[in-house]
């Protein structure tokens, strides 16, 4: 497979098990401990790796989630803790889920090594959240740890690739959400209010930014050679196929 290939192979499992701790009881507990809402946690736990920046920056930067409610979960947990710690947290939380989840799996160790490789290999160009999280200090090198904040920061990367891809396309990130598999019910989710614009026009445009979010990711498989490169594809789909 080309590296734009390996991107789109990958694609879908990654965003699956790069998210996957921030839907575990335990990280919710995490953020009801910390004083904050579920919400809150998410939007500070994921923009919190910029720094003490302001609601609107965030919100450009994560760019599917409404402005508005963006600002309603960063303003509420800044009021109880840094954004740094909050976004600290997350991490921890994200490793812990992969040393559950992910370390009792066959195979995690190469899992955990072949996304570092990637990941390092990856162009942050435009994407201030992947290289801020990139810069992240790792609190646990065990390899389910490892493996869970790996694939989070390929996630983030895929996301930010698409978002430049989208604005490209001529598109707003509500349309794409729109445009997206969930449709209305993705953008009610993300926050934004309706009325909403027409799908019908967007498909075309979405498939095309689809298209350039690979090639945009490409480099970061094509580090890796083709036989690792299908390698990794492969343990993805089984590690994904395992935790379910």
């Amino acid at each position: 497979m080309t590296p734009e290939q390996l991107a789109a192979a990958s694609k879908p499992a990654v965003l699956d098990l790069g998210d996957g701790f921030s839907r575990c009881p335990s990280t919710l507990r995490r953020a009801r401990l910390l004083g904050i809402s579920g919400w809150a946690f998410y939007i500070s736990g994921r923009a919190g790796a910029l720094g003490d920046v302001r609601a609107e920056t965030a919100a450009a930067a994560i760019g599917f989630v409404a402005p508005d409610a963006v600002a309603d979960g960063w303003d509420a947990a800044a009021r109880v803790l840094p954004p740094v710690e909050v976004a600290a947290a997350s991490l921890a939380e994200c490793c812990r889920w992969g040393t559950e989840m992910l370390g009792v799996l066959p195979e995690v160790e190469r899992l955990a090594d072949l996304v570092e490789r990637a990941v390092a290999a990856a162009d942050a160009s435009g994407m201030p959240l992947f290289a801020a999280w990139r810069a992240m200090p790792l609190p646990d090198h065990s390899p389910g740890a490892r493996s869970a904040a790996g694939l989070r920061l390929l996630r983030e990367h895929f996301t930010g690739a698409y978002l430049l891809a989208v604005r490209a396309a001529g598109m707003t990130p509500l349309e794409a959400v729109l445009a997206g598999p969930e449709g209305e019910a993705g953008a009610v989710a993300c926050g934004w209010p309706p009325p909403y614009p027409a799908v019908g026009p967007l498909v075309r445009r979405r498939l095309w930014a689809e298209a350039v979010t690979n090639r945009l990711a490409a480099p970061a498989f094509a580090a890796l050679g083709p036989a690792d490169g299908t390698e990794l594809v492969e343990l993805l789909h089984h590690t994904r196929a395992g935790r379910t």
